[in-house]
């Protein structure tokens, strides 16, 4: 797994943006593949969790992720349910130590939050959607519900498609730009005539920026371009492939001793 160098600072805390590696699935899914929703065996993927789970100190089972939907939606984790049976959500944090929660993502932007001193952590998946819409003002005010402080949570993008793979048409720039004329900034024209590049993981960053969080990192890794580290669902849609994996992005607060 990969580690922000920022929140490896933080006291009590174990985070980690896992890559395709380590897992048990096989061929396309090769091999740590979290994701459910996949046509992988699930036998497979709950073990991949379970080593998830294992790698950031929790107990097997203590590993939340959400049936994400690409919503604003926040739940608050108070205790692990059964794999795929989550909530309809993006987004999930806790207080609570031993719990880890966690995201998937092929693509979209796995946000890693936490409170060192507030001690309360998050996890949001934030594709455009879910970006534009609130999604990452919605965990933060929901880690402030925790007894977060705004101003000492340290957020941290992962592996996220970069705006040199990531093509979009025009309605979609008039969307972006119809809510905010600057918003312009994150678009450069594409090859294609009337397309257009967008910068996905500056767009996540200026919202965490925006909402006043202390710190906003940006891992600056393309989930499209490094095939050998991650699973991409653009790329599988380029190559006409059947499925794709899913990365997991995952924090927790480590328990008392």
């Amino acid at each position: 797994m990969i580690r922000s160098n920022v929140l490896s600072t933080l006291p009590g805390i174990a985070h980690g943006f896992f890559t395709r590696d380590g897992g048990v699935s096989e061929g396309l899914y090769t091999s740590l593949n979290v994701g459910l929703g996949s046509r992988d065996l699930r036998d497979a993927v709950i073990e991949n969790r379970t080593r998830v789970a294992r790698a950031l100190g929790v107990e097997d089972h203590a590993l939340a992720m959400p049936y994400q939907v690409h919503s604003p939606d926040v739940v608050v984790v108070e205790e692990p349910w059964p794999h795929g049976e989550g909530p309809h959500a993006d987004a999930v944090v806790t207080a609570r130590p031993g719990l880890a929660v966690g995201v998937a993502t092929a693509d979209c932007g796995p946000i890693l939050f936490a409170d060192a001193r507030g001690r309360a952590v998050g996890a949001a998946h934030a594709g455009w959607k879910g970006a534009i819409g609130g999604v990452i003002e919605a965990t933060i005010a929901a880690m402030e519900g925790l007894g977060a402080a705004r101003s000492d949570i340290v957020a941290v993008l992962g592996p996220t498609i970069s705006a040199e793979a990531y093509e979009v048409g025009p309605e979609f720039v008039e969307r972006f730009i119809g809510e905010d004329a600057d918003h312009a900034r994150f678009f450069r024209p594409s090859p294609r005539p009337g397309h257009a590049m967008f910068d996905l993981p500056a767009f996540i960053v200026m919202r965490l920026e925006r909402a006043g969080v202390g710190r906003a990192e940006n891992l600056a890794l393309c989930t499209y371009t490094d095939e050998d580290r991650f699973f991409s669902y653009r790329r599988t849609t380029h190559r006409e492939e059947p499925d794709y994996g899913r990365l997991v992005s995952a924090i927790a607060l480590a328990e008392s001793r």
